[in-house]
């Protein structure tokens, strides 16, 4: 039983840090795609390969942080994290894809927050049963716990250690900070809206 909770929450932080490096890309992969007024094919490769990026560095951090070099963590991330993150990717985008207007609904519209929380939910719900069988195998995150109990020395003790209730307050804030920001441009919209349509009638 304790082995089973001690799984359960490895899994839970596993996916915690793939589910913020895959925001963190899904955003800044719109936000490029939308600057350059790119098609929904690219926006998406770009936010995939950005959330690939930021995935493995989160989960390379604390490597660096246990004394591994750099290359040494990059081989052990790459291993026990890139099933997790494809999963995570792969459904986070079939759901924002079967959504209506989600992908064309742009940073300021609710649409794509309320959208973007709901896809990465099921990506969530995805990819932690994926994380969960690997590390009872001995494989994914398992890889790296072994590397978690050394001390930080020198410089590498101001590398930052992101906690579970970190991560899950980091997500929080930054989906609900997006869905208020795009409400109150919708909200600051209206009024605006109203007076153009007023002055159109009263014109005519």
């Amino acid at each position: 039983m304790h082995h089973d909770m001690g799984t359960n929450a490895m899994a839970l932080s596993a996916t915690l840090h793939c589910l913020t490096g895959c925001a963190i890309g899904e955003i800044l992969g719109l936000m490029i795609g939308t600057a350059l007024a790119l098609g929904n094919l690219a926006t998406i490769a770009i936010a995939v390969g950005l959330a690939f990026l930021f995935g493995y560095a989160l989960s390379t951090l604390p490597l660096l942080r246990a004394g591994l070099g750099v290359g040494a963590a990059l081989t052990v991330v790459l291993a026990a994290d890139t099933l997790s993150i494809a999963t995570m990717e792969l459904v986070d985008n079939l759901v924002m894809a079967l959504i209506p207007g989600a992908m064309d609904a742009g940073l300021v519209n609710p649409v794509f927050w309320l959208s973007m929380m709901l896809a990465l939910t099921a990506a969530f719900l995805a990819a932690w049963p994926v994380n969960r069988y690997l590390l009872a195998r001995g494989k994914g995150h398992a890889l790296t716990h072994g590397y978690m109990g050394a001390e930080p020395v020198g410089a590498r003790r101001y590398i930052p250690a992101l906690t579970t209730s970190a991560l899950i307050a980091a997500i929080a804030a930054f989906m609900l900070g997006g869905l208020v920001v795009s409400i109150a441009d919708e909200l600051g919209a209206s009024p605006a809206t109203g007076h153009a349509l007023a002055s159109v009638r009263t014109a005519s």
